[in-house]
Formats: C-alpha cells, structure tokens, sequence
C-alpha cells in the first residue's frame, strides 16, 4: 500500500525549476532515502508533500489525503524531524515533549503517559528536567527524534537527520531509526552520508537539479551504474601511470591528486600496481558514494 504518491511535481522559483516533474511512490513500512546535491530540491520536495509548499503543478497524496487541499488532516498522522533543531530552549526536556503533544491535541495526561517511554527511545531517561542547553548536540538531535513520534505518526519525514553528530550519536540514531522501521512505521529521509542511506534505506532515490535521476534499492543502483570493484590510487606520477591503468581497466576518472579505476576484474590493476613502490593505492568495493558522484558529478554545489 502506498502512504505518499505524487506524479509530476513541479515548483519555480523565478527563472529556476526548483522541482522538475518529479513522481514519487512510496510503500508502507519502507524506509526510502532522497539524495541529492546541494540546491537539487531536496527539501522543497519534501515540502511539497507535506503541503507546506503549494506546488505550480502536479498531485500529491499523502496518507490517502489530497495535498494541499486536506494536508492539516494528513499531518496529523506525520511526523517531522527538520534539518535544524527547533527546540524551545525556555522548557525543559519533558515539557517539550508535553507541549509539542497538545498541538496536535492530545490530551494532557495522555501525552505526560507517552513521556518515558519517547525519553527511553531516544536514550534520554533520567533528564526529563534538564534544560534545552545543557544537553549536547547527539541529545537535541535524538530529544527532535523522540518529539516528532509524540503523536505516533504512520509516517515520518527526516531531513539530514545525523547533520553534525559523531559518530557514536550517529550510529545510535540509525540503531533507533531501524527499529522504527522494524515497528512498521514508514521513513522518508534526506541525507548527504551515503553510508547512511546503504545502512538504512530500502529504495532510494538520486535527485539533481530538479528531477530524479535513479530509483531503486541500494544495492541495486550500483549494480546498475558502477563497476564492483575501486582502486583509488595516488602519489608521484600517478597521472602518467592513468595511461596504463586505462589499459587495464573498464573506467578511470581523476579527482584532484587521485585516480579512480573502476574494473570487474582489479587483480590486472593491483598487479601493475605492486611494481609501482611510488604509488600508494586502496582498493575497495563500490558503494553508493560512487554511484552518487558518476550521476551528479564531482563538481562542488554551493
């Protein structure tokens, strides 16, 4: 069953198609990734979906509800962790829970009965009186996660949801963002670690300068686009050594002061390479970091 669909989105912002004929289909219980540069339209997407931006063309359904028209009705059933925390640093932890509860019109007691268990999810027992900044960032981040189930949403929507954690708080959000997933509830998040989005993500699509450019699972899509294996490779004369490497392999590009060799066969390559003490090399399987920068290119987006 499908949660959200929407078939030919577009929004334009003056002369720029911020979202290009974009159609989305989405499956109850999945958890699906949408990646993409800076400035592809990512979160005016998102946006649109959750009616918080009128699209100039296009039809969304969310939850079975027609967005814009009925997207107060849909919401209710959603959950949103936005890119940047918005925590109310005059309440405490719990009574930012309790409060974000009664918007959605929950009854006092009600809510205060859901408190310690959204405080255990989110590893935060204990400090239901500490203050909003005395907390450190992977807190905020995990507190944003554990408010935005306070309404037990069907659906819940992530944007870049482990921006700026270490990588203890990183692992911990994926650790509960999986459980959610294994509870039934549907995911929808934006990230720019790919590694997240392999470890998480179901289906996953690549967004770039407007449209979708690929849709499928990750394992899927560098099958599809990428070579298996990757021998990074730098040092003195490696960009005499790329000749040779062409020779030995399917595909080479060069990235600043390395060389890329993409081959379904590396043993040639690291064999050329064990007689070449100058150059250092690592080789390792393709990932979806591949996959990314071959479809948007390596070109730094501002």
């Amino acid at each position: 069953m499908s949660v959200l669909r929407g078939r030919g989105l577009r929004k334009r912002y003056d002369s720029l198609d911020v979202v290009n004929g974009v159609d989305l289909d989405i499956a109850s219980g999945e958890c699906f990734g949408l990646l993409g540069p800076n400035g592809a339209g990512k979160t005016t997407t998102l946006r649109l979906c959750l009616g918080l931006t009128y699209p100039d063309a296009g039809e969304i359904e969310l939850l079975g509800e027609p967005v814009p028209v009925r997207a107060r009705q849909a919401r209710q059933r959603v959950g949103v962790v936005p890119q940047f925390d918005n925590l109310d640093p005059d309440f405490t932890v719990a009574e930012n829970l309790l409060v974000f509860g009664r918007y959605f019109g929950l009854p006092r007691d009600a809510v205060a009965a859901k408190v310690p268990a959204l405080l255990e999810f989110a590893g935060l027992t204990g400090r239901e009186d500490a203050r909003i900044n005395t907390l450190s960032g992977g807190m905020k981040r995990r507190l944003t996660l554990a408010r935005a189930l306070i309404n037990d949403p069907q659906l819940l929507f992530m944007d870049e949801p482990t921006t700026g954690l270490d990588p203890q708080a990183r692992h911990l959000i994926w650790e509960r963002l999986r459980r959610l997933t294994q509870e039934g509830k549907t995911l929808i998040l934006t990230t720019h670690f790919m590694e997240e989005a392999e470890r998480l993500c179901h289906r996953l699509a690549i967004m770039d300068r407007g449209r979708l450019i690929a849709v499928g699972s990750p394992r899927a899509l560098i099958a599809e686009h990428i070579e298996p294996h990757v021998v990074e490779v730098h040092g003195n004369g490696f960009e005499r050594w790329m000749g040779r490497a062409k020779q030995l392999a399917g595909r080479v590009e060069r990235a600043g002061d390395t060389a890329f060799v993409y081959a379904a066969d590396p043993a040639p390559v690291l064999g050329d390479l064990s007689a070449r003490p100058e150059l250092s090399y690592l080789h390792r399987p393709a990932s979806l970091e591949d996959v990314f920068l071959k479809l948007t290119g390596r070109d730094l987006r501002d």
